[in-house]
């Protein structure tokens, strides 16, 4: 594996939840690890975080060069940016492709490019994948670069359903026990883990041009785009925070009754990622709902208590 891909899988000890803990067995660990690399190199192609993007660029066949000025920048990107991301973006489902047709006839097909993506091909073939949630991810990285605000929480809850759910999705297709009641239940978990996300990532995404926080919202609390653009938060951020705390931690009421519906490793996987949304929304509500003075990160005794918690009562 090349370097930048090693850089990618490196920043799953960056996220809120453990990703591939050592408690799981060795296949399971980097079936997950697979599954992640492919979801942040997405991220990174779609946000402009890419380690190298002129090589991954090369390694996909993409023909637009990359813009003079450096991929990650503050504030939306131009449109020559754009038009660079989202051939990434294509070149990646490109790839995707290639990882399930060298998946059905080995030795036949061409060989998918990317290491990350060349990472997939065995566990597509161990667990019969389906494309579906990846392309999902794919979209949801292509929206970004035309959607920058959303006008309310169900168009932001129709945005997780790309951006997060389909991850859920795949844990439980990797584990063999994926069951309509237990999707329902891991799509709440996810969009709950994604809104989370853009709870904390607050001025991180304005940097980006981008806002999740829905329209409505902003309006009902009196916030203006200035005010996210704050060194710190005044009381109508704070009010609009907790409000968005709120309707993340009901997601994750919603589906923590998954973690119940399960045994063993698999269950104390399910209760850590579920532990380290909570922990994440408790270190919010402990900086008093500011997100703007500073990213908050969950405090890892907590998540692993509340993890413990949620293992032994299975919600």
């Amino acid at each position: 594996m090349d370097g930048s891909a090693g850089e990618t899988l490196d920043k799953a000890s960056a996220e809120n939840f453990p990703v591939a803990p050592f408690f799981l067995p060795a296949a399971w660990r980097d079936d997950l690890m697979a599954v992640y690399g492919f979801a942040r190199l997405v991220d990174d192609a779609g946000d402009g975080d890419l380690a190298d993007p002129a090589g991954a660029a090369r390694l996909l066949g993409v023909a637009e060069r990359p813009p003079v000025t450096p991929s990650a920048q503050s504030g939306p990107p131009g449109p020559a940016e754009v038009a660079f991301r989202l051939a990434l973006l294509d070149g990646l489902e490109r790839d995707l492709d290639r990882v399930f047709e060298t998946a059905l006839r080995p030795g036949a097909a061409e060989t998918p490019r990317h290491p990350l993506m060349r990472g997939l091909v065995p566990l597509v073939d161990r667990h019969a994948l389906t494309p579906e949630p990846f392309r999902r991810l794919i979209e949801a990285n292509r929206v970004d670069q035309t959607t920058a605000r959303y006008a309310g929480y169900q168009d932001l809850i129709g945005y997780c359903t790309l951006s997060a759910d389909p991850v859920g999705r795949l844990v439980l297709a990797i584990a063999g026990v994926a069951t309509p009641e237990r999707i329902e239940l891991s799509d709440a978990v996810c969009s709950g883990l994604q809104v989370v996300e853009h709870i904390q990532d607050v001025a991180e995404d304005l940097a980006r041009g981008r806002i999740y926080l829905p329209a409505e919202d902003l309006a009902r609390f009196g916030v203006t785009e200035a005010d996210l653009a704050a060194p710190a938060a005044g009381p109508a951020v704070r009010e609009l925070i907790a409000h968005e705390v709120d309707r993340a931690r009901t997601l994750l009421d919603r589906g923590a009754p998954l973690v119940g519906t399960v045994r063993g490793r698999l269950r104390l996987l399910l209760a850590g990622f579920t532990a380290g949304g909570y922990a994440a929304l408790a270190a919010v509500e402990d900086a008093g709902y500011d997100v703007l003075a500073q990213q908050t990160k969950p405090d890892k005794r907590r998540l692993a208590v509340r993890a413990a918690a949620i293992f032994a009562k299975g919600r």
